[in-house]
């Protein structure tokens, strides 16, 4: 159940209370589009200005915008977990999600660090209740330049991966690496960085689409 306390949504986690920024559509929602945040240990959050930007996208063509707080980020409860226990949250965020507005499609939206959550998030949904539309940005396989070791997630093939070519943060050859052997589909833009400077507006166009195609089917009337 989405809790809501002097202005701020939260729900109940497995390490705590996880906090929720919520951008609401004007009218009645075709969906529900959960944004992830980068990496937690070099500062990100839902502030940052690409989830910020995706929220407010996607809060204009009618979605129910959530964006949740990692473990240890702003109101949320706990400490940082590598993303098994932030993938742990999310379902909780999804299931509570659901509960609130039954019958809409969702949607993950993953960023960085967020993308791993979310690569997380949406194989073990396959198994209990399935999204609708999986979206993973900027997303690290493998050991980044950090030092942190991302396990590459067999996620399922209608997800939209979505990766910069000149990303130094989450390194493109490791995503190659993870897509070669199953043949993934990578969708690239050619000298873009980690957070796509540049062509972020077209990026976020490519999402929008992506989203309401993969949902177009479902039907919320009834």
């Amino acid at each position: 159940m989405v809790q809501q306390e002097r202005g701020l949504h939260f729900i109940q986690g497995a390490a705590g209370r996880i906090q929720l920024t919520l951008d609401l559509p004007v009218g009645a929602a075709r969906g529900i589009a959960l944004i992830s945040h980068p990496q937690p240990l070099l500062g990100g959050s839902p502030r940052h200005p690409l989830p910020t930007a995706l929220a407010r996208r996607l809060r204009n063509a009618g979605w129910i915008a959530v964006r949740p707080s990692f473990r240890g980020v702003e109101g949320s409860e706990g400490e940082y977990d590598a993303g098994v226990g932030e993938a742990e949250d999310s379902l909780r965020v999804v299931r509570a999600m659901r509960d609130s507005h039954p019958g809409l499609p969702v949607a993950l939206v993953g960023f960085s660090f967020g993308a791993y959550v979310y690569a997380r998030t949406a194989c073990a949904l396959e198994h209990e209740q399935a999204v609708e539309a999986i979206v993973l940005m900027g997303m690290p396989v493998g050991i980044v330049a950090a030092g942190r070791e991302y396990p590459g997630m067999p996620v399922p093939q209608r997800a939209l991966v979505i990766h910069g070519e000149a990303d130094d943060i989450a390194p493109l050859s490791n995503l190659l690496d993870w897509a070669r052997p199953d043949a993934r589909p990578v969708l690239l833009y050619p000298g873009a960085n980690h957070f796509f400077r540049g062509c972020l507006d077209r990026v976020i166009d490519t999402v929008e689409l992506h989203l309401a195609q993969a949902t177009s089917v479902v039907d919320t009337s009834a």
